[in-house]
């Protein structure tokens, strides 16, 4: 092993665990060889080390499916490349179902694994009861077996991956940790480690529990906290086969790994223990360390066990381990380039799941670090789906108690958390809860998602069928598309730019030929250099040289991020999310009320389309803009956040005239499907281009600017696109019978030819909608003539497919 530091290299690894090694191996393999992995202990010395070491191949998402199939992938071929055992055993793993609800939740598992060939058997309670006599099987609703499933050796994946770095070039170093981060203008410039300094143009933080703290030395917010993490090992039962699967009973939150002749069983609790809770801190030195035995909070799991495996009863524990193990808000990892510092990249956040997806997440670190984006719908790791409030300690301490314990709670459609809530409150929320808002968390705000009908309770009923909010969503959107409906759009994410250079740049940046004329709205996309759609935005010109930039609220960071990462020099990017309050009036008689609210001509002559302007409502000046995310006419009312409560009650008030309803996020989404419209992150992303979702009427090759993402949508825009977006209804039709959520097949006939992005039922027209993907190699003659089905469940739904969305209003026109 080299024991002399160099003074220079391209790329600092921090963390010697399993990422760490993973990236700094993936860096070689991309042609990146001038890489330096630092470890302030021994490898394997964070968390890695106690790791139970299972690897799945589903993930709940197309992207993180591919980075677990990978990793698997990957250690089978590293095992014989560098002649290093990663202790694989493909025994298989069993998920189980004890109550019906999580039996529909297995079997979408089932439905979903077709799309991405992972073998998966469903087993009913006789063959699970046959198949493992040592389990109690009685109260089951029966199993999904994954046969390509199992474990593997922590220690032994991690230095399989370091061997394969330092072949690849890679100079891996041993007790070296690293003192500081270097920042020069902003950017990454070096390190200084055990009193040296190493100068480098990127740096990974691989550094697991610590970089929550090691981010806050330096400005940089990362949101984990480890929780203390629990599992015990028997001693050894006679008769325990050695290929027994790991075996996860979500319902009793508990999982079974046959270890050596003993069974290994860890728990998920529903509320976990912050660890190091007085100091708030993980010490510079704790390297493989444990914390004292907690009996009493493990108990309660033990029973549970004992009553799936009666033979517990007569077994000891000969080992109780607790350790520390970090968890993020949203138990999904924590990838990218941070918005604070260039160059600086995350590699961390595993939540229990560093081994299995180790190798898939060093492989996407690598190639974002090196390309500088990714052409995978990935926005479920990027880091930049957070804000600074999320690794505060009063948030995320709070957080985490929740969600270690998602990992094996009911994953509900339209869940959301208990904890960490109220942190940004609109200014009119008690008016808001006082009309019955069952409130959801977007963008950091607590947004109404509905609005409880008489006599109803303000809370979600979790179902995977019927949604006890559909008679809520029902009464909103019929009342907006035959009246008016009041939409808080508060969380939109808004960023501003002047500059005598503005209307310059956003030409470059977007896609569209932006408007340069006071008032005018631009609907564009902003590309990466492969034309991947990296954001999907409305670009309003306030004044000269001063535009507006809207884009959804959960892309907040990484919108902004994308914009500042591309704007010239000298040239700032202001974010005004918080200062304005947003208020979307919207349906047949909107233009009624907005003339009721104020003096100003709406009429379509006087105030078009894709048209805005400042208006006068209770002597508040609002910068009012004639655009509708729901198929209706309607504006949007930027008002400043002093004068939003009070423009609030004075809508409310002249809204009794037009029966205006408080409409929430829910009949938003349902009415932009029936009018055909995508949305970031489900419809689109940067898996796709403008010809395969449609949205090429948004590219202005006629604007003489070579905008990012031309180069490469000059080359496609003529060749037949693989796959395009498509709508579908199925002709079962009544609500919640079938649920649609995404990720469901899509079928003609016996083959699976593509894949649901998003699903609503449509109370206007009575009918369950579908968006989604499908191979690009059918006429419409052949989809129309011959069967679709949409799989949900392990049922295959009949479907018609839609050649226009269900709603379609000439906006220009009315």
């Amino acid at each position: 092993m080299l024991k002399t530091l160099p003074k220079n290299t391209k790329v600092v690894v921090i963390g010697g665990g399993v990422i760490g090694c993973s990236v700094a191996y993936h860096l070689t393999k991309f042609g990146c060889k001038d890489v330096v992995l630092l470890e302030r202990d021994q490898l394997t010395s964070g968390t890695t080390w106690h790791a139970a070491g299972l690897v799945s191949q589903l993930g709940p998402t197309a992207a993180i499916t591919k980075i677990r199939k990978y990793s698997l992938d990957l250690y089978k071929k590293l095992e014989k490349e560098v002649d290093h055992s990663a202790g694989l055993r493909i025994n298989g793993a069993l998920s189980i179902a004890q109550t019906k609800s999580r039996w529909q939740e297995l079997q979408r598992q089932a439905t979903t694994a077709q799309l991405y060939n992972v073998d998966i058997k469903i087993l009913d309670k006789k063959t699970i009861e046959k198949d493992y006599p040592m389990m109690e099987a009685n109260d089951l609703q029966g199993g999904i077996l994954m046969p390509g499933d199992g474990a593997a050796d922590p220690s032994g994946v991690t230095h399989m991956l370091a061997k394969a770095a330092r072949f690849g070039g890679a100079q891996i170093f041993e007790r070296s940790p690293v003192e500081k981060i270097l920042i020069r203008n902003g950017k990454v410039h070096g390190v200084k480690v055990n009193g040296n300094q190493i100068e480098c143009e990127y740096v990974v933080l691989a550094t697991g529990m610590w970089s929550r703290q090691i981010g806050e030395k330096i400005g940089v917010s990362v949101p984990l906290y480890p929780a203390e993490h629990f599992y015990v090992i028997t001693e050894p039962i006679e008769n325990l086969s050695k290929t027994l699967p790991v075996i996860r009973d979500f319902d009793n939150r508990v999982y079974f790994k046959e270890d050596a002749g003993k069974l290994l069983i860890g728990i998920f609790e529903g509320k976990s223990i912050p660890a190091f809770d007085k100091t708030n801190e993980v010490p510079e030195n704790f390297s493989f360390g444990e914390f004292p035995e907690n009996f009493e909070h493990f108990e309660p799991y033990l029973e549970k066990s004992m009553k799936r495996f009666p033979i517990l009863e007569k077994i000891g524990i000969r080992k109780f381990f607790a350790g520390p193990e970090s968890f993020t808000p949203d138990t999904n990892s924590l990838l990218g380039e941070v918005p604070e510092v260039k160059n600086l990249f995350l590699s961390c956040g595993l939540n229990s799941v560093g081994i299995g997806t180790g190798g898939g997440v060093g492989k996407v670190t690598a190639e974002w670090l090196i390309t500088g984006h990714i052409n995978e719908d990935i926005f479920n790791y990027d880091i930049k789906r957070f804000q600074k409030f999320h690794s505060e300690l009063s948030f995320i301490k709070d957080r985490i108690t929740e969600s270690l314990g998602d990992l094996y709670g009911m994953h509900w459609p339209y869940k959301q958390h208990k904890t960490s809530r109220n942190k940004k409150l609109l200014p009119y929320h008690d008016l808001l809860k006082g009309f019955g808002a069952c409130f959801g968390v977007s963008g950091g705000y607590e947004r109404p998602m509905w609005f409880a009908l008489d006599g109803e309770k303000t809370e979600y009923e979790y179902s995977y069928n019927y949604q006890n909010w559909y008679p809520s969503v029902e009464y909103e959107t019929t009342n907006t598309s035959n009246n008016v409906g009041l939409f808080d759009l508060t969380p939109f994410s808004k960023f501003e730019i002047k500059s005598e250079k503005a209307h310059e740049e956003l030409q470059r940046i977007c896609t569209s030929n932006i408007k340069n004329e006071i008032g005018k709205c631009t609907y564009t996309h902003m590309l990466n250099e492969d034309g991947g759609i990296e954001a999907d935005l409305t670009i309003a010109c306030l004044d000269n040289n001063y535009f507006r930039i809207i884009s959804s609220a959960a892309t907040r960071e990484r919108d902004k991020f994308h914009i500042k990462k591309h704007l010239s020099d000298g040239i700032e990017l202001h974010d005004v999310t918080d200062e304005y309050c947003v208020l979307g009036i919207f349906g047949p008689k909107s233009r009624m009320l907005m003339e009721e609210l104020c003096k100003d001509d709406f009429s379509n002559v006087n105030f078009e389309f894709a048209n805005s302007k400042f208006v006068l409502i209770d002597g508040v000046k609002i910068w009012t803009q004639r655009l509708s995310y729901v198929g209706e006419l309607g504006y949007e009312l930027y008002i400043n956040n002093k004068d939003s409560r009070k423009i609030y009650e004075k809508i409310i008030e002249k809204g009794k005239k037009f029966n205006l309803s408080n409409c929430g996020m829910h009949a938003l989404d349902t009415m932009r499907m029936e009018c055909g419209f995508l949305h970031w992150g489900h419809d689109i992303s940067p898996e796709e281009n403008q010809y395969q979702c449609g949205l090429d009427f948004t590219i202005s090759f006629k604007k003489k600017v070579n905008f990012i993402g031309r180069e490469a949508l000059e080359k496609i825009k003529d060749k037949k696109s693989d796959r395009k977006f498509s709508m579908f209804t199925l002709k079962n039709n009544e609500p919640g019978k079938p649920l649609i959520l995404h990720d469901e097949p899509i079928y003609l006939e016996d083959k699976i030819i593509g894949r649901t992005t998003s699903g609503n039922y449509s109370f206007n027209f009575r009918k369950n909608l579908a968006f989604g993907y499908i191979e690009n190699k059918f006429t419409e003659e052949e989809l129309s003539n011959k069967n679709l089905y949409i799989e949900i469940e392990k049922v295959k739904y009949s479907a018609d497919l839609l050649q226009k969305p269900l709603k379609y209003l000439n906006f220009k026109k009315i």
